[in-house]
């Protein structure tokens, strides 16, 4: 090999590392297709795609994501995959490992089974030609979704959802996190030294360095800021500020994970349920409905509003107090008021109005009543016992 001409250096491994997606993707996915099966590449159902500047708290706030979503399995972090010397050595120079090596140990890492129903990537993707293999990959299941769906194995195929949530600070903020970090652990590992007690914690060098800290921030702007941004226009984006405290972005967090069914139940799941009102569509004018209903009891049944107030007063009220602790109360009544149509309508409202949850199951008893002694017959007569829980605020009771 010729020498590098005077004034030119030699090409680096970003340089060298092909750059179209397709290139790199086609046979990574034959390759895996050919090693598994095609009825094997089951891929998860919800894909979190968890982005952000380095010191943005990725970490800190993957277990809350997951609890979020129902996740039960651990995230995928990319860098912990990235583990070959050569791969080593890339990130403690706070450089980037290749698009096509962190593609190859990823789609095979997504086809463990504890990732079936959904997970979370922490760090990826990173690069544009990581959202370009993102696509290819995302098309391919969806491939792999429209295929099976009349099939036993439909299940297993389900088409993705995919979330994309980017965490993000500023400089400033990333640089004094990440040297804060590095201090903690620093001292953490100091202790456990000298004392012998608890277990070391991996330093990174680029928690040490503010010149290497502010080169992660520099990458992470440079290459993984538009690869994040561009994600916007292909999947359910989600930007977070993570410059406040952790309740504030767990909250915000909170807000933007809200489930949206049209967005990502099948089509045709979707259609079956939408003729069903929401929950929040019923509640938004529950009060005013209320408010009419009771007034339209005064107006229009006085007598039986009465009754079933005193009712309520009188024997419903002393077995509610003395539950008042619990926050809930079970009352037994026969009383034949309830053969109203109206009655037990009318008994919730009330309750609901005080601020208490009613309740009421129906129950039909057969009694005996009469025998017929000359053939046997019994004679029974029915009586209807109404079961009302009524639940409500517990006392606030100081327990030592």
């Amino acid at each position: 090999m010729m020498p590098p001409s005077p004034g030119r250096t030699e090409p680096t491994h970003i340089d060298l590392e092909v750059k179209d997606a397709r290139i790199i993707f086609t046979p990574i996915w034959e390759s895996l297709e050919e090693e598994v099966g095609r009825e094997n590449l089951r891929f998860p159902k919800e894909i979190i795609l968890l982005g952000g500047a380095p010191g943005a708290g990725k970490g800190t706030h993957t277990k809350f994501i997951s609890e979020a979503r129902g996740l039960t399995c651990p995230p995928i972090v990319i860098s912990e995959l990235l583990t070959t010397p050569e791969m080593e050595r890339i990130k403690a120079q706070g450089g980037m490992v290749g698009d096509k090596e962190v593609l190859t140990v990823l789609l095979r890492k997504l086809l463990e089974e504890t990732y079936r129903d959904g997970v979370i990537l922490d760090g990826f993707p990173r690069t544009p030609v990581q959202v370009e293999c993102l696509k290819l990959l995302v098309d391919e299941i969806s491939a792999l979704h429209d295929e099976f769906a009349s099939t036993p194995l439909a299940m297993h195929f389900r088409r993705p959802t995919i979330h994309a949530m980017v965490l993000f600070v500023s400089e400033s903020t990333s640089v004094a996190r990440q040297l804060g970090r590095g201090r903690e652990i620093a001292e953490h590992n100091r202790k456990v030294a000298e004392t012998g007690v608890g277990t070391p914690i991996e330093l990174r060098a680029t928690d040490l360095s503010e010149e290497l800290v502010r080169r992660r921030y520099q990458v992470f702007k440079e290459q993984t800021w538009a690869a994040l941004t561009s994600l916007r226009q292909l999947y359910h984006y989600h930007f977070i500020n993570a410059e406040g405290s952790i309740a504030d972005v767990q909250a915000n967090i909170l807000k933007e994970l809200k489930y949206q069914s049209s967005l990502e139940l099948d089509p045709r799941t979707f259609e079956r349920l939408r003729t069903l009102p929401l929950a929040e569509e019923i509640v938004v004018h529950g009060r005013q409905e209320l408010v009419k209903r009771l007034d339209s009891y005064e107006l229009e049944h006085p007598d039986l509003l009465r009754q079933i107030v005193e009712l309520v007063r009188t024997k419903f009220m002393p077995i509610i107090i003395r539950h008042a602790l619990s926050g809930r109360a079970v009352v037994n009544s026969e009383d034949p008021i309830f053969n109203e149509p109206l009655a037990i309508p009318m008994l919730i409202d009330i309750f609901s109005e005080r601020g208490y949850h009613a309740v009421v199951d129906k129950t039909i008893q057969q009694i005996p009543e009469r025998v017929d002694l000359k053939t046997g017959e019994i004679r029974f007569r029915t009586n209807a016992v109404y079961r009302i829980q009524i639940t409500f605020e517990a006392s606030k009771i100081r327990r030592g």
